[in-house]
């Protein structure tokens, strides 16, 4: 059992897009589609959901940290919440407590499009069926999830204004840990270099250049996360 929560990696190595990484984007896209289909029903069970996403997103995060920190691994080069989906996580329970519009679309914007891209090209090291393995992508998952309770089941409206909100929040954050890189050595945001793991930065030329790529691409995502409710904001 200690081994499932150890930190020797090289027992359990992940691979991209194996059976395991395959089946937790198929679970992510199947509850997806049933919080879409299901949205009405789900309107009654409003407060459960909160309870259940809010304390979900908690635990897990704490067994996170308590993880690196049982065995002296917890630094602050890598462990404070400065990642993009750190930052989106600590938002969503933020949101989850007090039903904030603002937050919910910086939640909206900031959540889907990191956490997507950290589902489908993880920066992660321990596989199928490591502690690390089910909390990375449970907690990826939560946090679209929180975003897509809001949108389908409590039917908050994504605006253009909430997408330069987002925008600008992102800066403001990329402005943050780019300064917190500097003092403690880390590479919050990848804004020192690109991840070890496989991903889409690799795609975007060297450091840098890739951090301005980014920008566009991140500007890019917003719209095209705000263009299928156009209409309806």
């Amino acid at each position: 059992m200690d081994t499932l929560f150890g930190h020797h990696y090289e027992l359990f190595p992940f691979k991209l897009f194996s059976i395991s990484h395959l089946l937790m984007l198929g679970v992510f896209v199947g509850v997806s589609a049933f919080l879409a289909i299901y949205r009405t029903k789900l309107a009654k069970y409003e407060l459960g959901l909160r309870i259940f996403l809010c304390s979900g997103l908690f635990v897990l995060e704490s067994l996170y940290h308590y993880w690196l920190y049982k065995d002296g691994y917890w630094d602050i080069s890598f462990a404070l919440t400065l990642q993009l989906c750190s930052i989106s996580l600590l938002l969503c329970l933020l949101l989850l407590l007090t039903n904030s519009k603002l937050l919910f679309q910086i939640v909206y914007f900031l959540g889907i499009a990191g956490a997507s891209q950290a589902l489908i090209t993880p920066e992660l090291f321990f596989g199928f069926p490591h502690f690390r393995f089910f909390q990375f992508f449970i907690t990826h998952i939560l946090i679209i999830w929180v975003a897509l309770f809001y949108v389908f089941v409590k039917g908050y409206k994504i605006t253009r204004k909430g997408m330069w909100q987002a925008f600008g929040f992102l800066n403001i954050a990329a402005f943050t840990a780019f300064f917190v890189n500097r003092l403690t050595g880390g590479n919050y945001m990848f804004l020192s270099q690109k991840p070890s793991n496989p991903s889409l930065l690799d795609y975007l030329g060297p450091y840098p250049f890739y951090i301005l790529v980014l920008e566009g691409i991140a500007l890019v995502l917003f719209i095209i996360l705000y263009l299928p409710w156009k209409k309806r904001s």
